[in-house]
């Protein structure tokens, strides 16, 4: 089995992922820094590229560098139960976020319902509820209800 090897610039090429953010990586730990041997330059190889991939997937899945550095402990395959807890924690996060964007799409239509049917220029529904001016209903919060234009 042939190894590949290649210099920072051409790992970078080849994982999309730029050279000052492959040296980021290495000072906080997550990718270990190649020896350099004398008078030549540090060269990186298969395990590398596959080590970004796995950091840069574990970011995509909302996991934060200090996470994606706990996942790495359990690279090895073998500690699933402990990978699958910080998954389930990981996971209730990202449910809870979900839920927060479905509140906030719900009181921004709302908003944007009652800006639609409003008939008083000088008072925006929208800015004053923002605000939380008193006599505009829902106070900045929305009641997740959206109006209906027709009834405007």
């Amino acid at each position: 089995m042939t190894t590949t090897t290649m210099t920072i610039g051409s790992l970078a090429r080849t994982t999309g992922i730029h050279v000052e953010t492959i040296r980021y990586y290495q000072r906080r730990g997550l990718l270990p820094v190649p020896q350099k041997p004398l008078g030549g330059i540090r060269r990186y190889d298969d395990d590398a590229v596959a080590r970004l991939h796995f950091i840069r997937s574990a970011q995509w899945l909302g996991f934060s560098l200090e996470e994606v550095g706990e996942l790495l402990k359990l690279e090895d395959g073998t500690h699933c139960d402990e990978a699958r807890v910080l998954a389930e924690h990981k996971l209730a996060d990202v449910q809870g976020r979900i839920a927060g964007l479905q509140q906030m799409q719900a009181t921004l239509s709302d908003l944007v319902d009652r800006c639609r049917c409003s008939d008083d220029p000088q008072r925006c529904p929208m800015i004053h509820s923002l605000r939380g001016d008193p006599g505009v209903p829902g106070k900045g919060k929305g009641n997740g209800r959206p109006v209906n234009p027709a009834a405007c």
